[in-house]
């Protein structure tokens, strides 16, 4: 019985060794990154912390990485690991036609969201239809400004907000207030029209998390069932927000507002339709808010864990505004302190902290061929972070961006929160405004300190990791309205 049983081992552990043997064969034939060792049916899965993956794959970048590029094996299905910005240049830039494509989370295919989707559809006919509506009718420099009175309104709303928290001396919740604005802000510009913040609010956390990981359809594509139930969850979220949409454009009509024309409506054989014009809306919802206000509460709390970078963007404020009671978007390119907070912010805790593609043809990226088809992870974290890069890489120093060109735009592969190359950032115009003009209009208005407990305590600077890696802990703060602002 007992040599039976050994001799059963011993088949298992020599097809186990020889199954390795030809995976790792495979993967030099075809030249693939290098990475932790794949197992038989799971691959390398097992090596990544799902849960923090943004920081998980960067230490295994470290310890595996040639040039910053792994690759993680997920069952038998090559998954590369881009992790520096030259490697992240050649991904993006040079060789932007190639793995432009996208990997599409089993989730996110509810109802055929993803068919539609600019984030996930490839680059050519339906993609650069959605891209140049979006363009020319929500975030032109012409469209922009015409909204801008509606985001300026919506900007006071949100300082008589945290005024009467603060009259009542009660903390300020700086996610929740925030995303109530930016909410706003976005629906302003796509409607003129403000939405229920608080049931989007409950929607597009509860999406962020569902999208946090794979599913096992995910790792294994040929099981279908929706085994953990997070595509009929998401089919719930999603049909919650059509249903608004759907009331905006019904409500649009019957008002006969003509301030956005819908000739692709009657345009036969366009690719642009109702229910397209509505995924891409979803899209932005899904994208921009939660976004927007991580980054201004992770700001929040960054400045205030610095009081000299807080003093800072405050005098700077003060020199430039004078008198007047209110920013306005058109004095963000006069304040440098504050643009060099906002970038230093988006550097240490981008909102999107790994972004997924797909080879659409076979490339060769730092001496490494990546097959067509196969998933390509762009770790921003990783990138935003690396030592040869940036001075004290961990540290809040907004200094390091003054009198630097450095941006966000897609231009410095060493700091990329809203992409580059053909898919950068739909909304970046917006989000650059809506940023700024939020996190100025709360400095200037207010003097910010910390509960008592959490000046005790010390900031949690805990994440949490989904969709958007936002604070693991919700910032609350005290605001004390300033004499001069």
């Amino acid at each position: 019985m007992a040599s039976s049983f050994l001799v059963a081992v011993v088949v298992i552990l020599a097809f186990i060794y020889s199954l390795q043997l030809i995976i790792t064969h495979a993967r030099r034939r075809r030249r693939l990154p290098p990475g932790p060792w794949p197992l038989p049916v799971i691959g390398s899965f097992y090596a990544v912390a799902w849960s923090r993956a943004h920081r998980s794959l960067a230490r295994l970048a470290e310890r595996y990485g040639d040039g910053g590029i792994i690759t993680i094996w997920v069952g038998r299905f090559p998954t590369v690991v881009v992790s520096t910005p030259d490697a992240a240049r050649e991904v993006l830039l040079r060789r932007d036609a190639d793995p432009a494509g996208r990997t599409v989370l089993d989730t996110w295919r509810t109802g055929g969201h993803a068919a539609s989707s600019v984030i996930f559809l490839p680059p050519r006919g339906k993609w650069r239809a959605l891209r140049r509506f979006a363009t020319a009718e929500l975030f032109s420099p012409r469209r922009l400004e015409a909204r801008r009175p509606l985001r300026q309104e919506k900007a006071r709303e949100l300082v008589r907000h945290v005024s009467e928290r603060a009259g009542r001396g009660e903390p300020v919740d700086v996610g929740d207030a925030t995303f109530d604005a930016a909410m706003d802000m976005l629906s302003r510009t796509l409607f003129s029209v403000d939405l229920d913040t608080k049931e989007l609010r409950c929607v597009m956390k509860e999406a962020s998390l569902l999208t946090a990981g794979p599913t096992v359809s995910d790792l294994f594509p040929a099981v279908a069932a929706d085994l953990q139930g997070a595509r009929r969850r998401m089919g719930v979220l999603l049909r919650s927000v059509h249903g608004m949409i759907d009331e905006q454009f019904m409500r649009r009509r019957h008002c006969r507002e003509a301030d956005m024309e819908h000739e692709w409506e009657e345009e036969e054989g366009s690719h642009m339709n109702y229910d397209t014009v509505k995924t891409l809306f979803t899209d932005f919802f899904f994208a921009a808010t939660e976004t927007s206000s991580s980054a201004i509460e992770w700001a929040m709390a960054e400045l205030l864990r610095c009081p000299e970078a807080m003093e800072k963007v405050r005098e700077e404020l003060r020199t430039v505004l004078g008198t007047r009671t209110e920013m306005e978007e058109s004095d963000i390119a006069q304040l440098p302190y504050l643009q060099a907070v906002v970038k230093e912010t988006l550097r240490l805790h981008p909102p999107i902290s790994l972004s997924f593609y797909r080879a659409m043809a076979a490339v060769q990226v730092g001496g490494y061929t990546i097959p067509k088809g196969t998933n390509v992870i762009l770790n921003i974290w990783a990138i935003h972070r690396k030592a040869d890069t940036w001075a004290e890489p961990d540290k809040f120093m907004p200094e390091r961006f003054i009198g630097s060109d450095t941006s966000f735009w897609g231009k410095h592969m060493e700091l990329i929160p809203f992409g580059a190359g053909r898919r950068i950032c739909l909304g970046l115009p917006l989000a650059h405004r809506m940023v700024h003009l939020m996190l100025g209009s709360l400095l200037h208005h207010f003097d910010w300190t910390l509960p008592t407990e959490v000046k005790e305590n010390g900031v949690d600077t805990t994440e949490k990791f989904g969709l958007v890696v936002s604070m693991a802990t919700p910032l609350k703060a005290i605001a004390n309205k300033r004499c001069d602002g």
